[in-house]
């Protein structure tokens, strides 16, 4: 049995964080699904603008449509394949991620009022709206919940940002019980993983080299199953409520000198999602191995975060750098992007 069967069977969910329009008429985004196991997807503008930028395979979706681009049409192709396993499970699994534009990061009302339009433009029910979970970004996470918009909360980096996500979340769900509508909503919270150990790889002593994210991850799914059992939980439960699932995200190894399936063979938890890679896919289908189930109670986390507490590291001053500056990262990757497919328009308007 590969580990991505593995993972499956134990209780975690594989999304493929890539989407090209190769991996579409291929049929290898099919084939993922079939043999490795994948049951959904995410995207972000880094992915769009690697994609575009170095493939013609976007050459005519350009000259036919050079504002819009084409992303979307992807990404709902994408929903259609994954579809099956949406209805198999009665919506738990088998979604499709989709962001709103990255400057919205910090304007509420904007990113509410992109997220409702991308929903409804999108005419796909296993499409999750990506909104990040910025101090802006909260409350467009709560009114897009309380509006019915399946939301994957993205940009979390501790497990204080994640609470944060998640009161956002159950707030929207409280307030549509006690509306009277229909509570269940789909949603997912993303943790981002291997930021932390390449933002302090040449801060710690050799000894805690590529720990941090991992005891990060194990605080956060304490912080997770801890929620899932508290009181006010179990009543938007037992109202309806389906719970808001932790995912891990940016788990692609970004040290070559750990294995290449690290975060993987580390977070395997049931009842949460591991988005990676497109090649960490394949090199845990090829000769991952899958550790033991993260403990409940974050096990060593504490000790290890003690640790990184005395070189010096400061892991909430951290949090909040590095939520800033994923948020940077995406408008840079987004504004490359709208440059890219303007630069690629006029190129083959003026061939043509």
């Amino acid at each position: 049995m590969k580990a991505t069967e593995t993972l499956h069977e134990q209780g975690q969910s594989l999304w493929l964080d890539n989407i090209t329009r190769d991996l579409l008429d291929s049929g290898t985004l099919a084939r993922y699904i079939d043999q490795l196991s994948v049951t959904g997807l995410t995207s972000n503008p880094t992915i769009f603008d690697h994609a575009i930028k170095n493939s013609s395979a976007y050459d005519a979706a350009i000259r036919k449509k050079v504002k819009e681009g084409k992303s979307g049409e992807d990404l709902t192709r994408a929903a259609d394949l994954f579809r099956p396993i949406w209805d198999r499970t009665r919506g738990v699994d088998g979604w499709v991620s989709l962001e709103v534009s990255p400057l919205l990061a910090h304007d509420t009302p904007s990113t509410l009022t992109a997220a409702k339009a991308l929903h409804a433009r999108a005419g796909r029910p296993n499409l999750l709206i990506k909104i990040p979970g910025t101090k802006e970004g909260l409350p467009a996470i709560e009114e897009a919940i309380f509006a019915g918009i399946p939301i994957n909360v993205t940009l979390l980096f501790s497990s204080a940002q994640y609470l944060a996500a998640a009161e956002a979340f159950m707030r929207g769900i409280e307030r549509r019980v006690a509306a009277g509508l229909q509570p269940e909503i789909e949603s997912v919270a993303s943790v981002f993983i291997s930021r932390w150990d390449a933002a302090v790889k040449d801060r710690v002593p050799e000894a805690l080299r590529n720990q941090l994210g991992i005891a990060i991850a194990k605080r956060t799914y304490k912080a997770y199953r801890a929620l899932l059992g508290s009181p006010r939980w179990q009543r938007v439960f037992n109202a309806g409520a389906r719970p808001q699932r932790l995912l891990w995200a940016s788990t692609g190894t970004k040290d070559p000198g750990a294995s290449d399936v690290l975060y993987i063979k580390s977070l395997a938890a049931p009842f949460t999602v591991n988005t990676m890679p497109e090649g960490t896919l394949k090199a845990l289908a090829d000769h991952g191995a899958i550790g033991e189930m993260l403990p409940a109670d974050g096990g060593d986390c504490e000790e290890v975060l003690a640790r990184f507490a005395g070189a010096g590291v400061d892991v909430d001053a951290l949090a909040s750098q590095l939520q800033d500056e994923g948020a940077k990262s995406f408008v840079n990757s987004w504004q490359e992007l709208m440059g890219v497919i303007v630069g690629k328009s006029a190129a083959l308007a003026k061939a043509s």
